[in-house]
């Protein structure tokens, strides 16, 4: 039986894994206007609205999902055996992705082939590969697949880092970051932060770092963010120019201080109100994560039809509204899913929507 402490810690991570996906919705949200039309409306009071939202609660938001699989992972006896292990994460991270990345292919390549919507379309089959397993770059319609890419990467090597000493995995961990800093990683990680934080939660379990965060005032815990997120904003707002390697340098201490930021503010929700709501959201956020691309792409002009591009006065309204709407469109989908064909569910939610 769990201790009220450690049932607290349960319900937070649940929580923050619904905050941190719902964050990243914003990431790709949509615009309705093309990469020249999006760089004219630099520095207009839409696309700067734009862009916090997408450093405070998206990118900003990612990085506390990959340690708290990393958390996980350093706590759980069943990492130890490599093929079952592995086999496990194949079931639950790479076959969804792969399923998903296929139905993007059929979906919204498939209304761009009929006239309907400006989207990429297969053009050989190099591209339909690399757009169904993320081979050696990002994907052109799901770019948010090399996030699950990478984690799974990351479990491949999970039974040998839960292995190692401290000390070594403090190594792994500043390897990554300094890749992260300087740009290393393709082919290989798309995103080194990624192991970043995965390796940073596998400390973070033998560290006691959960237990010692929510036990820090929350001022404290949240003045690190409070200071370091203005001045990235700062910096991608007013233009600023600074050297490359140090605007890499604040963005990797900006995810560490988000991480924990949103952590404690997952840790807070779990003894309110909002606990219930949320936790019965949970078992769709994986859903929710894999999908939401593919419901941009296909939904966002449909109702952009109604509020208008970025650039429209309705539109700010439908930017900030896009989480919610997303969400309510997976939750519908996710149940009739799990009640028509729950083998289906479960494949493509990795095991979260089951009426078993």
């Amino acid at each position: 039986m769990m201790t009220p402490d450690a049932a607290r810690r349960s319900d937070a991570i649940a929580i923050a894994r619904v905050i941190c996906i719902l964050g990243v919705v914003y990431v790709h949200a949509w615009t309705g206007v093309n990469g020249e039309a999006l760089a004219a409306l630099r520095g207009t009071p839409q696309e700067d609205l734009r862009w916090v939202l997408m450093e405070l609660f998206g990118h900003s938001a990612v990085p506390l999902l990959g340690l708290i699989s990393g958390w996980l992972v350093g706590g759980s006896s069943r990492t130890q055996d490599w093929t079952a292990h592995v086999g496990r994460k194949a079931r639950t991270i790479v076959l969804p992705m792969v399923m998903w990345n296929a139905l993007a292919i059929l979906l919204v390549s498939g209304a761009a082939s009929i006239g309907s919507l400006s989207a990429p379309q297969p053009h050989s089959a190099g591209w339909v590969l690399q757009e169904l397993f993320v081979f050696s770059r990002n994907p052109d319609i799901n770019v948010q697949m090399p996030f699950l890419r990478d984690l799974f990467l990351c479990m491949l090597a999970a039974p040998l880092l839960v292995r190692l000493p401290g000390w070594s995995l403090a190594l792994v961990a500043a390897a990554a970051g300094l890749c992260h800093v300087f740009g290393i990683g393709p082919p290989v990680l798309m995103r080194a932060a990624i192991l970043f934080f995965f390796t940073l939660g596998i400390l973070a379990r033998r560290l006691d770092w959960a237990d010692r965060s929510v036990a820090m005032p929350w001022a404290l815990a949240m003045l690190p963010f409070a200071l370091l997120m203005p001045a990235q904003l700062l910096l991608e707002l007013g233009g600023v120019t600074e050297p490359a390697l140090w605007r890499a340098v604040l963005d990797l201490a900006v995810r560490v201080t988000a991480a924990l930021f949103f952590w404690r503010l997952a840790w807070g929700l779990a003894a309110t109100a909002a606990r219930g709501p949320l936790l019965r959201i949970e078992p769709f956020a994986f859903f929710l994560f894999c999908a939401h691309l593919i419901l941009i792409w296909l939904g966002g002009p449909v109702l952009g039809a109604l509020f208008g591009p970025m650039g429209s006065p309705l539109y700010p309204a439908y930017l900030l509204a896009q989480p919610l709407l997303v969400l309510l469109a997976v939750i519908l989908l996710g149940t009739i899913l799990s009640r028509a064909a729950p083998h289906l569910a479960r494949l493509l939610s990795g095991g979260r929507l089951s009426r078993a």
